[in-house]
Parts: C-alpha cells; sequence; structure tokens
C-alpha cells in the first residue's frame, strides 16, 4: 500500500501499543469503498514471496478529502476529549 511517507509507519506503531485495532474485515471493505468512491487508485505488482499485491495510491480527490479530513479533526477530537473528560453527577448503580 502506498502512503505518505512515515504513514505506515506510525500506522505499526499504533497497532503495536494495541490503540489501533485492525483487522481484513475492517480494512480491506474500507479500502474498497475509497476505490469505489474514487478516492484511491490500485494497482497490482508481483510478489517476490507469495501472490500478487494490490497496492494503493491516493487519487487528487483523495488527497482533497484526506487534507479536509485533517482539517476538521482536531476540533472532532477536542469536542470528544471535552465530553470524555467532563465530570457529570452520579446517577446511581444502572444495575
Amino acid at each position: 500500500m502506498l502512503a505518505p511517507p512515515g504513514i505506515l509507519h506510525r500506522k505499526e506503531g499504533l497497532e503495536d501499543s494495541g490503540a489501533l485495532a485492525t483487522s481484513q474485515g475492517t480494512v480491506y471493505p474500507l479500502l474498497s469503498r475509497l476505490r469505489r468512491d474514487d478516492l484511491v487508485t490500485t494497482t497490482w505488482q508481483e510478489s517476490a514471496s507469495g501472490p500478487p499485491r494490490r497496492y494503493y495510491a491516493l487519487t487528487d480527490s483523495g488527497r482533497a478529502a484526506l487534507d479536509e479530513f485533517a482539517r476538521v479533526w482536531p476540533g472532532f477530537r477536542n469536542a470528544v476529549d471535552a465530553f470524555l473528560t467532563t465530570p457529570r453527577p452520579s446517577t446511581g448503580d444502572l444495575a
């Protein structure tokens, strides 16, 4: 998979830390959707060890979508952080 420099390394670091739960059941449907929406292109390349592999590259539309996501992400993250760290009154046992 082709990605901006450092992206794959960061993804592997998150996986190693347990902070990112991924599986073929989540990643490949997402990649198929990105391809269907013309946000990525794919190519097949022969592999020295095993079957051919599919590689992904962002299209111009994909780059624009990623840039927009990066622009709005901090606000979303801050809203979630504020929600999770705001003390709430106890509602008692729900059991």
